[in-house]
C-alpha cells in the first residue's frame, strides 16, 4: 500500500443517530475506500434512527451495524474535514482543519417521506467535500439528481 496519507472526513451531529450516520453511509458509497470516513455525536443516542435505516436500505445501503458513537477531540484531531449538522459549539475546534456546517433538519420523529427528503439533501451536500478531496463520484443514488 502507498505511504500517502488517505484523506479523511468526520460527520458530526448531536445524537449520531440520523444525519451524520446517513452522511457517513452516503460518503462511503461514493468514496469506495478512497477516503476514510467517520461519524460521531456530541450526545450519542441509544440507537440509529429506524426510519433513516429504512430510507438508506431502500437506496441499497446497509447500516444495520452502525451504532451511535461519542464525538471525541481525538476523532476531530485525526481528520482533514469536519462536517457538523446541529452540534454547534460542542464540536472541538482544531487549527488547520476544514470545517463545514450544514443546516439540515433533524430526521427524529419525521415521516418516511420527510426523512427521504432529508437524506436526499445530505446526499447532494456530501458529494462536494468528496469532490474537493478528488474523489470521482460517478452517478447519484437518487434517480432524479443529475449532479
Amino acid at each position: 500500500m502507498s505511504e500517502n496519507k488517505v484523506s479523511s472526513i468526520l460527520f458530526a451531529c448531536v445524537h449520531n443517530a440520523g444525519r451524520s450516520v446517513a452522511a457517513k453511509a452516503l460518503a462511503q458509497y461514493y468514496a469506495v475506500n478512497q477516503v476514510s470516513i467517520q461519524s460521531g455525536g456530541s450526545e450519542p443516542g441509544s440507537a440509529v434512527n429506524g426510519v433513516v435505516c429504512q430510507v438508506l436500505e431502500h437506496l441499497g445501503l446497509d447500516i444495520s451495524g452502525e451504532t451511535p458513537k461519542l464525538l471525541t477531540p481525538e476523532m476531530v484531531s485525526e481528520v482533514d474535514v469536519v462536517v457538523t449538522m446541529g452540534c454547534g459549539e460542542t464540536c472541538p475546534i482544531f487549527p488547520g482543519k476544514q470545517y463545514l456546517d450544514w443546516a439540515i433538519e433533524d430526521p427524529a420523529g419525521q415521516s418516511y417521506e420527510k426523512v427521504y427528503e432529508i437524506v436526499m439533501e445530505i446526499d447532494h451536500k456530501v458529494r462536494k467535500p468528496l469532490k474537493d478531496l478528488k474523489v470521482d463520484i460517478g452517478r447519484s443514488l437518487f434517480n432524479n439528481d443529475s449532479s
